[in-house]
């Protein structure tokens, strides 16, 4: 598997360790993984994870929501 560069978002200055952090991979999946846990890895398409991202930012799907 082809070592994975990983990004997270320039809001995420600070050294918590409670970031995001996505990585393209050549398949063109995208992969997801907490800063503070680097072993755990999700991974989506590209399309599926744009639609988490919809409903998250409109409050589509969130705390008390049940999808």
């Amino acid at each position: 598997m082809p070592r994975l560069i990983w990004q997270k978002s320039s809001f995420s200055t600070g050294g918590e360790g409670n970031c995001v952090e996505l990585a393209a991979a050549v398949s063109g999946h995208i992969h997801l993984r907490e800063s503070d846990r680097p072993c755990d890895i999700a991974t989506s398409t590209p399309h599926a994870l744009a639609g988490l991202l919809h409903l998250l930012k409109d409050g589509s799907w969130g705390p008390g929501q049940d999808r």
